[in-house]
């Protein structure tokens, strides 16, 4: 593994939107060659614009970048080289200061960055509100607030390019309150 950037980092994660069932279509060689195809597009996307892979599991990246503007470019040029491809890719981009340990990347940054990228579709570039704020916000649309799994606050999240996508899936997709705790309104 290259040496992983510090300080503030731009985390960029990936995802095949449904995986399962580009694998029934294609057969399992066809599959086994369109992830090769999917790992070579955006491995180079990623390395011109000076990403560095953390980790991979399965069909998933997850890679950190030095500045927000590369994660975002790498993003978009990964996107584009996918476009006439059978893989749609939901990715996420989130900007924090984690601890780096010898093995990776440690703190809620990490977290924040794998649910928003969790919550998109296929072809969707999300980009967290931290992210946005490092960033020249033309060609990116204003999604709302969204709350995430197991993140106490409302995060605002930002869509690259205008294309239209179903809702993200988040939590709480209302205007009301969040309770504080579980036993709101309970009997004894």
């Amino acid at each position: 593994m290259s040496e992983l950037p510090s300080g503030t980092v731009t985390f960029l994660f990936t995802d095949i939107e449904g995986s399962t069932r580009l694998l029934d279509e294609l057969g399992p060689e066809g599959y086994a060659q369109a992830l090769v195809e999917h790992r070579s597009q955006l491995r180079d996307a990623f390395a011109r614009h000076g990403g560095v892979e953390v980790d991979t599991q399965g069909d998933a990246f997850f890679v950190a970048f030095p500045t927000a503007p590369g994660a975002l470019a790498a993003a978009a040029e990964a996107q584009t080289s996918l476009a006439a491809g059978p893989v749609q890719v939901r990715m996420a981009l989130h900007t924090g200061t984690p601890l780096v340990t010898g093995d990776g990347y440690v703190g809620v940054d990490v977290h924040r960055a794998a649910r928003i990228a969790a919550a998109g579709h296929g072809a969707q570039v999300l980009v967290s509100a931290t992210t946005a704020a490092l960033l020249d916000k033309n060609g990116l649309r204003d999604l709302g607030e969204h709350r995430f799994k197991d993140l106490a606050a409302a995060e605002r999240v930002y869509q690259l390019g205008e294309a239209d996508f179903p809702p993200l899936r988040s939590l709480y997709r209302t205007n009301l309150p969040v309770p504080a705790t579980p036993f709101l309104g309970r009997e004894s």
